[in-house]
């Protein structure tokens, strides 16, 4: 059981599923004390362009009225926040602090797909035995986190790499985390598919560099709230790397705590 899911997304993103009222209901019969929604956020494109894999502009309002108002209705159950996953990409943050600024985010994670913005930018979760790129991908994780509007890095293993630099780059991450007690996420959605990431060898430079963990559901369907076979999954692959799990953000406890 965890208490806590901070990385939970809606179908306004276009790649999940479920109603916003079904994630709260599964996160509760999971014992959840804790629900942070934090859908893919939307950039303010100069040129126009919408991200198919992100909500639309035109959805924000929509995503805070019906999140607002669950969150009233559930209060008694369950605490839910209302934030939201995004990139760091330096040219567009000024624009998505502007639209942002008349509602009442809690917090971001950064999502960290892209090194460039879309639809230029390459997808960077991937096997690679890109040295330079590993490089790029890690510079650019640590600069995003350092501004302090991330409260931590979503499955921030997601560039899988074969190879010595390995080691050396995503120590060079963890130690970061670990010196700035910001946890490293051990990612449900890509345990659950078998995905490359969360990888047990991420967990084990994470713990050699002194890191915390939280288990993040990534849910992109109601169903990954109450998966108890991948959680307990995840649980035993932090037991085995020797990571200390952490079951809350300490801004973002239940409020009535």
């Amino acid at each position: 059981m965890i208490l806590a899911n901070y990385h939970t997304h809606t179908y306004r993103c276009g790649h999940a599923n479920g109603e916003d009222r079904a994630y709260i209901e599964n996160a509760i019969r999971h014992g959840m004390q804790v629900l942070g929604f934090s859908d893919h956020c939307p950039f303010v494109f100069p040129d126009g362009y919408e991200s198919p894999i992100r909500m639309s502009l035109r959805q924000v309002d929509d995503y805070f009225t019906s999140l607002t108002k669950l969150r009233d209705e559930y209060k008694k159950d369950i605490t839910i926040y209302i934030g939201f996953e995004t990139e760091y990409l330096p040219e567009l943050m000024e624009a998505q602090d502007r639209l942002l600024a008349d509602y009442p985010v809690d917090y971001h994670i950064l999502g960290q797909h892209y090194l460039e913005r879309e639809p230029y930018g390459e997808y960077v979760g991937i096997i690679t035995d890109d040295e330079k790129l590993l490089e790029a991908y890690v510079d650019h994780l640590i600069e995003g986190l350092e501004t302090g509007r991330f409260v931590y890095a979503a499955h921030p293993d997601l560039m899988g790499f074969r190879g010595a630099a390995y080691q050396t780059q995503y120590a060079r991450l963890c130690k970061w985390l670990a010196e700035h007690d910001v946890p490293v996420e051990i990612n449900l959605h890509g345990v659950a598919e078998q995905r490359h990431y969360t990888d047990p060898c991420f967990l084990q430079i994470a713990a050699n560099e002194g890191c915390r963990a939280i288990i993040g559901c990534d849910a992109h369907t109601p169903s990954l709230l109450d998966d108890r076979s991948a959680v307990s999954d995840c649980e035993t692959m932090s037991a085995r790397a020797g990571l200390p799990l952490v079951n809350f953000l300490p801004h973002l406890k239940p409020r009535h705590a």
